[in-house]
């Protein structure tokens, strides 16, 4: 990064546990490793508090960063603005603010607006920076957006079409925190920069691709939101497919952020549609019930505050994509995710077909193990290798082998330091292209039509478990099962 940068970072929301618990700490780290030339802060909220109320809240939160002179030189940077975004008179007070503060402080005019609030606030937000004329300076000017962008393609397309009244496509940042773990930027080097597996990285090597978001805890204190959204749209819509786009893309032409999101593009087109029965016979969901994890009693989904005793949503979802390209023909890629499983963790294995015993083994009954290749993402962030090995006692045939382990937690930049760091210098290559999310709502749209029109009585599944036996179905049927355990 550019270490001359200036930068004025306008974040709407600031008194938020997103701001408090990701953007702030994230930024300060980049300020303590000294990647601005100048930056200044304005956090907007609804509270009537003053600077330095505000900045004693900040400081609270980065007291375990130790560094107390650092810490104390980063606040005098920022300043509180109490602001209603639907009054119109508090956005000409804003510009005057900022203004003031881009002279006194040499910013160049460079400012990143960050969206931090509900989404029924961006369009007015994102209209208003323009009209009120925040965005018509020198330097650039970049946009931020949290999802959900939009709750079903419809919806989405009314978002993107009102934002592009006032922000360029090149200006705006749709981030997926996801993008922003090392152990999934690192998926691009590991494919195509191994001469050892992208000959191999296609469907006449590798029988099945599994990827893998499962959490341990439920839905916290989310209910009223979970249960408007569910599983569906909250983790695979985003996370899964970006996941998957990254693994199964073709090799772009070079690095340049534009070459990168059209091979995303590309591959999100060719994902076979879903309709009708196909729906059900390729994607499967599911509900927690009560149950007991480590001795502790857990409510089941419904018994959680802020969803409706009859609900329908899912809170499992597990399904099969199958990939219309020379690359991928014939070859299943399986995602799932889910809440109150068995273990947390962000996890891709990538299985190659098993080889002819009777050049292994002198007894051809003897089963061949497949090599896998597993990428976890989290909590672990690494790459292993399960191997054949020769050994006389015919015993524990896979071997694993760790190639990549990123044991020391402290060098692991986080996700939002990460975009954020991007945004600043104008990189989007980890940031979501509008293509890229019309291709997933496209998607999840007909999945989630079929499901509303069904009456067919959704799975149950026990917290601590791996989800539904219909889960274990799915992959069945191909005669595949799901690594659970390695």
């Amino acid at each position: 990064m550019d270490k001359n940068l200036s930068s004025l970072i306008t974040i709407f929301g600031g008194t938020g546990d997103l701001s408090y618990r990701k953007l702030l700490p994230s930024i300060f780290n980049l300020y303590k490793k000294g990647h601005f030339k100048k930056l200044v802060i304005i956090s907007t909220g609804l509270e009537d508090i003053s600077d330095e109320e505000y900045r004693s809240k900040v400081k609270q939160i980065l007291l375990s960063q130790e560094n107390f002179e650092m810490v104390n030189l980063f606040l005098d940077n920022i300043f509180y603005f109490q602001q209603n975004v639907e009054d119109k008179t508090s956005w000409n007070k804003l510009k005057e603010l900022s203004n003031d503060i881009d002279k006194k402080y040499c910013l160049d005019g460079n400012r990143l607006f960050y969206l931090a609030m509900n989404p029924q606030f961006f369009k007015i937000i994102t209209q208003s920076i323009s009209q009120s004329g925040l965005s018509d300076t020198n330097g650039f000017s970049r946009l931020i957006i949290e999802k959900p962008f939009g709750k079903d393609l419809k919806s989405a397309e009314d978002l993107n079409k009102h934002i592009r009244q006032y922000f360029k496509e090149e200006e705006i940042f749709r981030i997926d925190h996801y993008l922003g773990k090392e152990m999934v930027q690192n998926i691009e080097s590991l494919r195509f920069g191994n001469t050892i597996f992208e000959p191999l990285w296609n469907n006449k090597y590798i029988s099945n691709v599994q990827i893998t978001l499962s959490e341990t805890l439920g839905i916290e204190d989310r209910g009223q939101y979970y249960d408007s959204t569910g599983a569906l749209k909250d983790m695979v819509q985003n996370h899964a497919l970006q996941i998957l786009t990254l693994i199964a893309m073709e090799k772009p032409e070079s690095r340049n952020s534009k070459d990168i999101r059209l091979k995303k593009i590309e591959l999100l087109n060719n994902i076979k549609f879903l309709k009708g029965a196909d729906v059900h016979k390729y994607f499967v969901r599911g509900q927690y019930i009560n149950g007991i994890i480590n001795e502790t009693p857990i409510m089941s989904y419904h018994e959680e505050k802020g969803v409706n005793s009859d609900s329908t949503t899912e809170t499992f979802v597990a399904g099969k994509l199958l990939i219309n390209n020379d690359r991928w023909k014939g070859t299943p890629f399986y995602i799932r995710t889910g809440k109150r499983l068995n273990k947390k963790a962000i996890e891709v294995v990538i299985e190659f077909k098993k080889l002819n015993s009777k050049l292994i083994y002198e007894n051809d009954n003897e089963d061949v193990d497949c090599n896998l290749m597993v990428i976890n993402i989290e909590p672990n962030a690494q790459i292993s290798l399960y191997i054949y090995e020769n050994k006389s006692t015919r015993n524990n045939r896979n071997h694993n082998i760790q190639i990549y382990n990123l044991i020391d937690k402290k060098q692991v930049v986080d996700a939002y330091e990460s975009l954020i760091c991007d945004a600043l210098i104008g990189n989007q290559t980890n940031f979501v292209h509008w293509e890229e999310l019309k291709h997933s709502w496209e998607f999840i749209d007909y999945i989630s039509t079929e499901w509303k029109k069904s009456n067919v009585t959704i799975p149950q599944y026990k917290p601590g478990s791996f989800g539904p036996k219909e889960s274990d179905q799915l992959l069945k049927q191909d005669n595949f099962e799901w690594w659970n355990n390695l």
